[in-house]
């Protein structure tokens, strides 16, 4: 008989998580532990969705900095020219986003 690896893995891993539950919500020490990780739990909520927020305002900041260097590129590339020829030193002068 052939046991399938990934099935025997699951099962094991459903079997811990099962018993995890069970000691949590089916045992008095669980449910103090439980309550106890509560406040932990609201307190990495809060600080996660303060981090995303500051995440946010740092591609902000990436972004206008992106495009103020691609306005001066523009300027600087329209400016300069030889043979009558504008020189271009990146590819993509009109970049948005590094993203």
């Amino acid at each position: 008989m052939r046991y399938d690896s990934r099935a025997v893995g699951a099962t094991m891993v459903g079997a811990v998580l099962g018993g995890i539950a069970g000691y949590l919500f089916f045992t008095e020490h669980g449910r103090r532990l439980r309550r106890s990780l509560e406040p932990a739990l609201e307190d990495l909520s809060r600080e996660l969705s303060s981090f995303r927020v500051t995440v946010q305002r740092a591609a902000g900041v990436a972004n206008e900095g992106w495009k103020l260097l691609n306005d001066t590129l523009a300027d600087v590339g329209g400016g300069a020219a030889t043979s009558g020829k504008s020189v271009r030193r990146f590819s993509n002068a009109q970049q948005t986003s590094p993203f």
